[in-house]
């Protein structure tokens, strides 16, 4: 849907893609940010092409695309129906992911609904006095955990985390639940499903509190304490080659092979 366009033509809105590749002249460039200050649809599409380049470089590749090579001079824009291949296929990215998100929640309430176990919380004390709900003994993640015995597990020899991922098929994907031990904090995480195709999916994402979780020789039984967490993947079980405990800073702490 297009909001207020100004009163620039139809060629100031296909010069979005080339702008956002910054391929236009100096003279180019200025008329189209006088033309995007005033037009909400250029800026939405800005937004939303930011960062394209190698979708670019891959739609060149395609028959009678009117595009350079990679490696030739980019001296002219693109032509209005290569830049409209690039809008169309972000579009179905975006709807890709929302249709992805929306399989998230239909899975998150199906465990809530249709779940083995009630959902109990244990409110317990740390080292500071502070208070916390964990996901440890009576939680409906280590009940799921051990009632399920499709299993797999690893440990990275580097951060010393061990990781055991247990698995259920379901009709919309993948049922898992983690149990995670030997991890540190103050820290933030998630766990990562890897589909034999590449992609990959966020199950689930918890905070590490700074007294961690599993650790063998803790000071406090809640230390010692392995940390269960649960999600869902829209993979089917057999579609998974491996998951991934990720920091949101980008490091991997482990990884469990299916």
């Amino acid at each position: 849907m297009q909001g207020s366009q100004g009163s620039s033509g139809a060629n100031e809105h296909e010069t979005v893609g080339a702008y956002a590749l910054g391929i236009l002249d100096d003279a180019e460039a200025t008329a189209f940010e006088m033309h995007l200050a005033t037009c909400e649809w250029c800026a939405q599409q800005l937004d939303e092409l930011a960062g394209m380049e190698p979708m670019l470089a891959a739609l060149a590749d395609l028959p009678g695309s009117g595009t350079p090579a990679i490696g030739e001079s980019l001296s002219a824009k693109p032509s209005p129906r290569l830049v409209q291949k690039l809008v169309d296929e972000v579009a179905e990215r975006r709807a890709m992911t929302r249709r992805r998100s929306f399989y998230m929640v239909a899975a998150a309430a199906a465990l809530i609904v249709g779940g083995p176990v009630a959902a109990i919380a244990t409110t317990t004390g740390g080292d500071d006095g502070d208070t916390s709900t964990d996901a440890h003994a009576t939680s409906p993640a280590k009940a799921a955990f051990d009632v399920m015995t499709d299993r797999v597990s690893g440990r990275d020899a580097s951060t010393k985390v061990s990781a055991t991922v247990a698995m259920e098929p379901k009709a919309w994907g993948t049922h898992a639940v983690l149990e995670l031990k030997n991890v540190t904090g103050p820290e933030k995480c998630s766990l990562i499903a890897v589909g034999k195709n590449g992609e990959r999916e966020t199950i689930t994402s918890w905070s590490v509190p700074k007294w961690g979780y599993g650790i063998p020789n803790a000071k406090t039984e809640q230390a010692k304490q392995p940390l269960y967490v649960h999600g869902g993947a829209a993979f089917a079980p057999e579609d998974i080659e491996r998951f991934e405990v990720m920091t949101f800073e980008g490091k991997r702490l482990v990884e469990v092979a299916v």
